[in-house]
């Protein structure tokens, strides 16, 4: 699986030269979706009582490497700062990742694992909660960003908040990384007529 993982990343920025990296800096991307790439209906929410929620909740697979020497574990974050008419909704925290991890497949991010410890995401949910951007609001931006960090992978309780994490993370970060991701209504269209 490792290697596996390693050929998507190394294939990806062969293919796509704006995923280049200097060779030492800490890299994350996605295989199959270009940096302010567009993400699938699979990988949108997924919520009966919301008519936007009709994805099927499905993490996009990420992939990283160059983590600095002293890195022990690893945090992800997604977050949408144009969500709730520009408060923000986080979409993922999760922590306690180790530091020989590489990546996560597609859909990982929604199930019970012991590759991560699960944050709280603005809907209360633990997990990856899905893109469910309203009509009329245009493409929102989903910010996905890995931390490394020098704590051991047990050192933080389950069930933070992005702002908790961040909080206890202070002083502990060693480098970080982000991609862009966007999702919602094409409404140029629209305005165009």
């Amino acid at each position: 699986m490792r290697a596996l993982v390693l050929l998507a990343l190394l294939a990806g920025v062969i293919l796509n030269p704006a995923l280049a990296y200097a060779d030492d800096a800490l890299m994350l991307a996605s295989p199959g979706l270009a940096d302010n790439g567009v993400l699938t209906e699979k990988n949108g929410g997924n919520l009966a009582s919301n008519p936007n929620c009709s994805g099927e909740n499905v993490s996009p697979p990420l992939v990283w490497a160059n983590a600095p020497p002293a890195t022990r574990s690893f945090a992800l974050l997604m977050v949408d700062p144009d969500g709730r008419r520009g408060l923000g909704v986080v979409h993922w925290v999760a922590y306690g990742i180790a530091a020989s991890q590489t990546g996560f497949a597609e859909g990982e991010g929604g199930q019970a694992t012991a590759k991560y410890v699960h944050g709280i995401a603005t809907r209360g949910v633990a997990g990856y909660t899905g893109p469910c951007a309203p009509p009329g609001t245009g493409m929102h931006h989903y910010i996905v960003t890995l931390i490394a960090t020098d704590l051991a992978v047990d050192a933080l309780p389950p069930g933070l908040t992005r702002e908790e994490l961040l909080s206890r993370l202070d002083g502990h970060a060693l480098a970080a990384t982000s991609i862009v991701a966007r999702s919602g209504h094409d409404d140029s269209a629209r305005e165009a007529h």
